[in-house]
């Protein structure tokens, strides 16, 4: 087991996983010289298919966390992260969206799948609370009828969309896709229907979906081996992507594969390996190695005085929990949901340390960059 994936492993009993202490936002019964506490309610998988990603998503959100409380120059308020798991189940994510929203929590954040982002979402609005920076989150979330659903990573279309132009510009015109066979999958596979469409291409040569959290992508394999695409865009996470690449490698198919980011660039490393060469990879982050980049300083020097090891998920989820800190000190320390939906509207061109985010980019990003890498058989990521 490799030292990324072992951490990752350990990462519950670093998370301080539901813990519930008695809410300060509301009112202040130590005095008014006790600093504000802001609670953050997340719910992630901690087990379960996307267990990975979730760990370290939520383990980077919890570095960044730590890291503000541990100032000394206290700004008049600290962050408590109280992460649940849900093991990728949206049910199980709408439980603990309720329970964290009737616990006291500020806000809820970085949920992470996309039906379990829309459960966050419904709960958020049943209870008039903001839902900040799901992962993965579908295009309907931007929509008006979610203003107080807040994105940090770029829209799911501004990923399809660097995809297929990156494919024209190369002459692969004939694309097909593979989706997981879940929320996630539909709303990657209207994506890229979508940027077509925009791009004036030629329709999908085919598409296949595959069960969730398996290997079972044998009729998948079949069908675009009958279609013969010259590159194949796939919306799954890492283990079904590892097992659908094997195989239609193994039956002769010499063509592209690129893949969103919600993949999870480090687990899938971890899935294939050597396999890995060529693979093409959207990233709505920096590298956690570009050490020229302040926020990716920042992260790094949060990390040494940590048992993590960096990763583009960890990466994110720190990231986004520095936004929404960003977010309340523009509200201000006495700030209410009007005040913090405000400085949040607000951060449609934030540096947040050498890198951009629009927190209200609607479908398209003009703002934000997305990279498209990929990785060598040893394990470097090139631009």
């Amino acid at each position: 087991m490799d030292k990324n994936r072992r951490t990752l492993l350990n990462a519950p009993l670093a998370l301080g996983v539901g813990i519930c202490l008695p809410l300060q936002a509301r009112a202040q019964a130590k005095g008014a010289s006790a600093p504000r506490k802001v609670v953050m309610g997340q719910s992630v998988p901690q087990t379960g298919a996307a267990a990975e990603i979730g760990l370290a998503f939520a383990a980077g959100a919890k570095l960044y966390v730590d890291s503000f409380n541990e100032r000394k120059n206290n700004p008049g308020w600290t962050f408590e992260l109280r992460q649940l798991d849900d093991g990728y189940d949206p049910a199980r994510a709408a439980a603990n969206a309720k329970k964290l929203t009737d616990d006291g929590a500020d806000v809820l954040f970085g949920f992470v799948g996309t039906a379990s982002a829309e459960a966050g979402a419904g709960v958020a609005k049943a209870s008039d609370t903001v839902l900040f920076a799901p992962f993965a989150a579908s295009d309907t979330l931007r929509g008006e009828a979610h203003p107080y659903v807040f994105h940090v990573r770029p829209s799911m279309a501004d990923e399809a969309f660097k995809m297929v132009r990156h494919s024209s510009t190369l002459g692969q015109t004939r694309l097909a896709v593979v989706a997981d066979d879940d929320a996630m999958g539909r709303a990657g596979l209207a994506a890229v229907k979508e940027a077509i469409a925009e791009l004036k291409l030629p329709p999908l040569v085919t598409s296949a979906f595959i069960p969730v959290n398996g290997d079972k992508v044998d009729a998948a394999v079949a069908a675009l081996t009958k279609a013969q695409p010259q590159a194949v865009i796939q919306v799954s996470l890492f283990n079904n992507t590892a097992a659908f690449i094997r195989k239609m490698r193994k039956a002769g198919y010499g063509g592209a594969f690129m893949t969103f980011s919600v993949v999870g660039i480090d687990p899938l490393f971890t899935a294939l390996g050597k396999e890995i060469g060529g693979i093409v990879i959207t990233q709505v982050v920096p590298s956690p190695k570009r050490t020229a980049v302040p926020i990716v300083k920042e992260y790094l020097a949060a990390i040494d005085n940590s048992d993590q090891t960096p990763t583009y998920e960890s990466l994110e989820g720190f990231i986004a929990a520095k936004a929404f800190a960003e977010a309340v000190r523009r509200a201000g320390k006495g700030f209410d949901k009007a005040k913090l939906v405000a400085a949040m509207n607000s951060m449609n061109d934030y540096d947040i340390g050498g890198f951009r985010i629009n927190l209200r980019a609607g479908v398209r990003d003009s703002v934000r960059a997305i990279d498209l890498v990929t990785i060598t058989s040893d394990g470097k990521v090139v631009r």
